[in-house]
């Protein structure tokens, strides 16, 4: 498995900005896509975006395409989120999650390392 420890959450007005880190130690972080969840109080976790191992291939809830954008930087293990024009509804606890494989990566169940979560709590 690989360990993950995500950062930057924080309190932010509608219409701001954040940028998540995903730091990764552990195995090949290169080898494997990556990919950002989150939940919010009394939902169920849902997906926001995920990347493959090379970073030439993106995926976004429709929630989020055109907001957020996905990254990763594989010479220093981080994989980053990118998050514009915040709404209320993006607060929750967001998740980094590490796969073995490249496909079914909007599906919680093809991660297989997850972080602790950071969290985002945007006022209207």
């Amino acid at each position: 498995q690989v360990q993950l420890v995500e950062s930057g959450g924080g309190l932010v007005q509608a219409g701001g900005s954040l940028r998540l880190s995903c730091a990764a130690s552990g195995r090949t972080f290169s080898n494997y896509p990556m990919g950002w969840f989150r939940q919010a109080p009394g939902k169920e976790r849902e997906f926001v975006a995920a990347i493959s191992w090379t970073g030439g291939t993106t995926y976004y809830a429709d929630s989020v395409k055109g907001r957020f954008t996905i990254s990763r930087d594989n010479a220093k293990n981080t994989v980053y989120l990118q998050m514009n024009s915040l709404k209320p509804e993006d607060t929750a606890v967001y998740y980094c999650a590490a796969s073995k494989v490249g496909y079914d990566l909007k599906y919680d169940s093809t991660y297989d390392s997850w972080g602790q979560g950071t969290t985002v709590t945007v006022s209207s």
